[in-house]
């Protein structure tokens, strides 16, 4: 098996006919966004917190065929606040590790509200074999709620009105050199079609390497409405040789994720992105977003990808990462 099978003409509609008739779309890569860098258990207590419960929470979505696990390590004293400590990212790398022997570590650089570049870039010197990298600045308009006794570390409402990342081509051309010197494969997060501007600019200055890892985020504030037509959109004019993944925000999470797996793409689901299994209902962990994940992908005929196709499709080292 080699990394073609991944790599494939997903905009060519004559490509996608054949591989529909066939029953030979690409298996279904799943990254499983176990955490976030914003609400936590003040919203839905189930979401995962310190680095035990996120390694446990990690280790479910591996048995249920997640490939990928996305982090973001909190702060052990405060976990209502997200780490900025090489040293911690590293702890619960190597315990997700020793859970989960093959799958793939993806460490975020988008880190939480108000933080740095300095701060967002700690995720990498831990030696993941991915981390995530938003591809432009995006206004936001929310809250994080106040967390109870006996949560802690956040004793008040905090109205957010900014733009954040501060993201510009310069900052994407030093994250990605900061990747390429640690052997890490970037994951660019694309949130609305302008910011091909930027991912055309890595291309172009062959600072990124093919296949081009793409991760369509949907639904986000100021990002992409999530569509159908802008999602099509998005795939039509995507660079070639890709493997694309695609998140739904919110209840727009289910909508996206079967919109992916028709489509031939890859999937992210998990409580960074979603902490509720259907309207007023919140999730009873991460696990059981991944299952309808799963049962989405066998109903309509997509295989899931194993952590060592998802390592063959992605161009990944068959060697994964060691925190020893």
């Amino acid at each position: 098996m080699t990394q073609e099978l991944g790599v494939w003409q997903f905009n060519d509609p004559r490509e996608w006919l054949n591989r529909t008739a066939k029953q030979s779309l690409p298996p279904l890569i799943i990254t499983a966004a176990i955490t976030g860098g914003g609400h936590g258990k003040e919203m839905n207590p189930n979401l995962p917190e310190t680095t035990e419960e996120q390694a446990k929470q990690a280790y479910e979505c591996y048995k249920l065929g997640a490939s990928i696990v996305h982090v973001h390590a909190r702060v052990a004293e405060n976990p209502a606040m997200v780490s900025v400590s090489p040293a911690r990212y590293r702890e619960i790398n190597a315990l997700i590790r020793e859970k989960c022997p093959d799958v793939i570590i993806n460490n975020t650089t988008g880190g939480g509200p108000q933080m740095n570049r300095e701060e967002r870039m700690a995720s990498i010197e831990a030696g993941p074999e991915i981390c995530s990298l938003n591809m432009g600045p995006l206004a936001s308009r929310g809250f994080l709620k106040k967390r109870l006794p006996p949560l802690g570390g956040r004793p008040e409402d905090i109205i957010l009105d900014l733009v954040a990342p501060q993201t510009t081509f310069g900052e994407t051309e030093m994250y990605v050199k900061a990747m390429a010197a640690k052997g890490i494969k970037p994951e660019m997060e694309v949130y609305n079609h302008g910011q091909w501007w930027l991912v055309h600019n890595l291309i172009d200055q062959s600072l990124v390497k093919p296949p081009y890892l793409i991760q369509f985020v949907m639904g986000f504030p100021s990002g992409a409405l999530p569509t159908p037509k802008n999602l099509l959109h998005l795939v039509e004019t995507a660079p070639m040789p890709s493997v694309i993944s695609v998140i739904g925000i919110g209840l727009h999470q289910t909508a996206m994720v079967t919109m992916g797996i028709l489509l031939g793409l890859n999937v992210r689901t998990g409580m960074e992105d979603n902490i509720f299994i259907s309207r007023g209902q919140l999730c009873t962990g991460n696990t059981q977003l991944v299952e309808k994940v799963v049962r989405l992908a066998r109903e309509l005929g997509r295989e899931i990808a194993t952590p060592k196709q998802a390592r063959q499709m992605l161009g990944l080292s068959e060697t994964p990462s060691r925190y020893d």
